[in-house]
C-alpha cells in the first residue's frame, strides 16, 4: 500500500427552502453555479466545517438535515461529503466567494451547472434518505 495517496475532504450543504428548491451560489472565480461549501480545515470536525463554509459563502446559519452523498473526483483525488440543510439564520448575503445566489428546482440546476455538480444538488432534493456513492471526472460521472 502507498502511504503517501493523500485525498481531500470537501464538504457542501445543499441548502432547500419549503419550496424543496435549492440554494446554489454563483462562484466569483470561475462562475459556475454549484451549492455552497468548500475544503475541511485539517482540525475541524465535519459538521462546523460544513457549517462554516455554508455561512462564509452565503451569510446564512444552517442546521444540517442528512447526509446525501459522498462524491469522488478521481482526476484530484477529491471526497466531498453532501447534506441537506436548512436556514436556521442568518441573511443572504453577497461574499468574497460568492457573486450571486438562485434558488432552483431539480430542472433547473440541469441547465446552470455541470453534470458532476448538479447531481449533487438532485440527490439531495430527493429526500429519500438514501445517501448517494458516485465518482465523477470533476465534470461527468463515471
Amino acid at each position: 500500500m502507498d502511504h503517501h495517496i493523500t485525498h481531500s475532504v470537501s464538504v457542501a450543504g445543499v441548502v432547500v427552502d419549503d419550496e424543496g428548491r435549492a440554494l446554489l451560489i454563483q462562484r466569483r472565480d470561475n462562475g459556475r453555479w454549484e451549492a455552497p461549501g468548500g475544503v475541511l480545515e485539517r482540525d475541524e470536525d465535519v459538521i462546523t466545517g460544513l457549517v462554516r463554509e455554508v455561512r462564509e459563502e452565503t451569510g446564512l446559519e444552517v442546521e444540517p438535515l442528512a447526509l446525501t452523498g459522498v462524491y469522488k473526483n478521481m482526476t484530484r483525488a477529491i471526497i466531498a461529503l453532501v447534506f441537506r440543510c436548512k436556514v436556521i439564520g442568518g441573511r443572504l448575503t453577497e461574499t468574497d466567494e460568492a457573486r450571486s445566489f438562485r434558488w432552483v428546482t431539480a430542472d433547473e440546476v440541469r441547465s446552470l451547472a455541470s453534470e458532476a455538480f448538479a447531481v449533487r444538488v438532485i440527490d439531495a432534493i430527493r429526500d429519500d434518505q438514501v445517501p448517494a456513492v458516485r465518482h465523477h471526472d470533476g465534470t461527468r460521472l463515471l
